[in-house]
Order: C-alpha cells, then structure tokens, then sequence
C-alpha cells in the first residue's frame, strides 16, 4: 500500500507563529510537502491550522491572522478584569474576537466541505446523554473521515472554537473546551483514527504511515523543592503546564515506539529563561526570528527520505 502521510501540530497559542514559520521553510525546500498530507491533525491553535491548511490555505496567509490580529484576539480591557474581579471568576479574554476572524476565513464551510481529511481533539463537558448511566464528559475527536461515522455538517469554525477554547484564557464554547487537556500534541489520536477501519474501509496499515509533528516551542521549566506543601492554589498554575507537557512528551515517545523511523518531530527548545505563553502577543517578532534560526537539516533529510 502508499505511503500515508500525517502532519500534526500542537497546542499553544501565539506560539502558533513558530510552527508556521517551519513549516514555511520546509516548503521552500520542497514545495509539494502540503500536498502529499492525507490526514492534518491538529489542537487548540494547532487544530486551527490544521482545519486552515485543510481548507487549502498557505501557511504564510495563516501566519498573517497571528501577526494581524493576535492583539486583537488576545485583547483585555479594566472593564472586563473589574468584572471577572482581575481574572478570578472570569476567563482572560472574551472570545468574540476570535470567533468573527474564524468566521472570517471559514465562512460557512463545514467538515465535510474541506478537500483534505482533519482531526480535531476537543473535550465536551456535558454530552448531555438521556441516559443518566451515559451522561458523562468526554474527549471529542472532530474529524471528515468515514461519512456517516464523521462529523461532516459540523461548521469548521465552530470546530475551531472548540479545540482553541483554553481554560481561564477564554470562555467554553457551546460546552467544549481546548483539546489541549486530552490531546495537546495529537499524533498518537491521528493515527488511531487513521487506521481504524471502523470508520475508513480502505484505513491504511500502521507500517504504511509516516507522520511529521510540528511542535510550538519547549521552555526549560521546573520547580525546586524537595517537599513542597502545596494546595489548590500553588498547584492551579504549575499543574495545567505539568500535565499538558507530560502528555505532550507521552504522544512523542508513543509515535515513536510505533513508527520508528517514520515519524519525525521538530520542537525547539528555547534558550534558558525564555518562557512565552499562548497569549504572548508581543513576543511575534521573536518567534519569527528564532524559528528562522532553527536547524532543519536533518528535519529535511528526513521528509526527503520518508515522506515524499
């Protein structure tokens, strides 16, 4: 059987920058990378350029939402911290602006509409089940793969709002929030659903896969201490990192346990003391210029080896 290829991108953000901009200059190298994708996988800010590249969009014209309008989507106000009483009972950012930029690139195009095959991890709060033994939250993997087994008259932008929606950053969004606490990277979710003959007759073998996953950037963090006697409070802020991180690390060592040698992940790590978080709207410049600086060397021998 060919060659099945999947292209993953993380969570994070801003950070979304760096990721576009690698993958900008994989495409100088080789032109026809995109087109050789089967399946896009992607979370949080990663699931909107995965839907965007679905959709047929050029990196470079997604990368201009993050540049153009990140300070809008990332946007406060006093009005708004005096009423969530500076952030306690309240998200961060209100989500308006996000929502009419997605609609603004999306339009009313659904899932099923995309010419090339998505997932998109979400996590439902309430699926809201008649049964009360089923009624439950849960992990939610949006995805155009298998027809009626897939969600194909769900609009894209709406699927966008879902994975992007971060605890404390933004509100829920029709009951779902950011992917990113079941699946923050979604490689191992990708090739699960790749395979699973469930949903796709023809689903390719596992031997047959090769997947590429396009990380947001790694800052070297950690806490000191010996026997930290720490409550809800201490723990709220470190912890949400902890576990996403964690996660994050789990799916790397998973993919490569199953694929081998096809499958290659590009994720930087930021130099000592340099910590950027997803809404860091003022650090754009300095993700453009340390994702230019990257070595992509071997990141290119391989795609020439195990992609094309």
């Amino acid at each position: 059987m060919r060659r099945y290829r999947i292209l993953s991108f993380d969570g994070g953000g801003i950070l979304g920058v760096l990721t576009l901009v690698i993958l900008e200059r994989i495409m100088r190298e080789f032109p026809d990378f995109l087109a050789h994708v089967d399946l896009f996988a992607g979370t949080s800010t990663g699931g909107i350029i995965a839907l965007a590249l679905a959709k047929g969009m050029h990196p470079r014209d997604i990368r201009a939402l993050y540049e153009g309008k990140g300070a809008t989507i990332f946007r406060d106000s006093w009005v708004d911290d005096a009423l969530d009483l500076g952030n306690m009972i309240g998200a961060n950012y209100d989500n308006r602006g996000l929502e009419q930029e997605l609609k603004r690139i999306f339009g009313d195009t659904t899932l099923g509409q995309l010419p090339k095959h998505v997932l998109v991890p979400a996590f439902d709060l309430d699926n809201v089940s008649p049964d009360p033994k089923l009624r439950s939250w849960e992990a939610k993997f949006f995805s155009n793969i298998g027809g009626a087994f897939g969600d194909q008259e769900v609009p894209a932008y709406k699927v966008a709002m879902y994975t992007s929606a971060a605890p404390t950053y933004f509100p829920v969004y029709e009951g779902y929030i950011d992917g990113g606490v079941v699946a923050n990277n979604p490689s191992v979710a990708a090739i699960a659903h790749a395979i699973d003959t469930r949903k796709n007759p023809t689903a390719p073998h596992l031997e047959d896969i090769a997947l590429c996953s396009l990380g947001v950037g790694q800052s070297l963090r950690y806490l000191t201490g010996d026997r930290l006697d720490w409550g809800y409070a201490q723990w709220a802020r470190p912890l949400v990192n902890i576990l996403i991180h964690g996660v994050m690390g789990v799916a790397d060592y998973q993919c490569r346990q199953f694929l081998r040698d096809r499958y290659w992940r590009v994720n930087p790590v930021f130099p000592p003391g340099i910590e950027i978080n997803l809404d860091d709207v003022d650090q754009v410049g300095y993700l453009n210029e340390f994702a230019q600086q990257i070595d992509l060397s071997e990141t290119l021998l391989w795609i020439d080896r195990s992609w094309r």
